[in-house]
């Protein structure tokens, strides 16, 4: 027997039994996966809505389930392997498993490393990977935050090799808030600057005891501020952006101070 031969001795004699069974066993996994998913997504639409994400989750479950169970019911009547062959199959698998989980290795690793270094923990606001929002779960392979307009966004952890992370809070309670705000450079800097600290410094978020700080720098189309302000909860970053930007357009309009305009492109230019 050559090589080529033994390594296929494994293999059963493919009969027309063996043939009609495996395509019957193929064609009822496929329609118990059916079914099953149809009955999972019923009972989830008439459970209580706050029940329904979790009924819907058995969905996937069972598809795993039912293709494990007809692979177990197939691959004997495919294959009568020796021990031999067991043992070369099973470093084949691992071989395999090894090189598919390494990424998954990565994040694990990463995700030990965050935690040893305290790099962020739940509660804090990072920007990471482009996305920017509370943290909310530091999995074992992914932390999880939801951003401001309560969007859950998954990072892997192994993303720490290559992509920096900026840290609003570092476990503080408090963080920094900037509010920009943009003005037609022919006004009095002064008094723009006086308005802009008495706005912040009366606003209901502010941390207690804390310094605010007004920033400017010119520009091509006019005046750049900046209110620079410490919020009392990190949670209320946005609600104090919010005001300080509502109260200060209002005063600035009263003051009869211009906003700028972003220069555009003339037609046909």
């Amino acid at each position: 027997m050559s090589n080529a031969a033994a390594q296929w001795a494994f293999l059963r004699t493919l009969t027309w039994d063996h043939v009609l069974l495996v395509a019957a066993v193929v064609a009822s996994c496929g329609v118990l996966i059916a079914l099953v998913r149809a009955l999972v997504r019923r009972i989830a639409e008439q459970a209580p809505s706050r029940h329904r994400l979790v009924i819907l989750r058995a969905a996937p479950i069972a598809r795993l389930l039912i293709a494990l169970g007809g692979l177990a019911i197939i691959v004997p009547l495919l294959a009568q392997p020796t021990f031999d062959d067991i043992v070369a199959l099973v470093a084949t698998v691992g071989l395999a498993l090894a090189f598919a989980l390494k990424d998954y290795i990565s994040c694990l690793v990463a995700g030990v490393v965050t935690i040893v270094e305290n790099t962020y923990q739940p509660g804090d606001w990072i920007e990471f990977d482009g996305a920017y929002g509370e943290v909310k779960t530091i999995g074992t392979r992914a932390v999880h935050i939801v951003t401001a307009d309560d969007t859950e966004v998954i990072i892997p952890h192994a993303k720490i090799w290559s992509t920096s992370v900026s840290n609003g809070s570092s476990g503080q309670h408090s963080l920094l808030t900037v509010t920009h705000f943009y003005l037609d450079a022919d006004h009095d800097g002064a008094a723009v600057s006086q308005a802009l600290a008495e706005i912040a410094g009366a606003s209901p978020h502010l941390k207690p005891q804390s310094a605010t700080k007004v920033t400017a720098a010119e520009t091509p189309f006019g005046t750049h501020y900046k209110i620079k302000a410490f919020v009392a909860d990190s949670r209320q970053q946005f609600a104090m952006v919010t005001d300080l930007t509502l109260r200060a357009k209002e005063r600035l309009r009263a003051m009869g101070v211009t906003f700028a305009r972003a220069p555009y492109a003339e037609a046909g230019k």
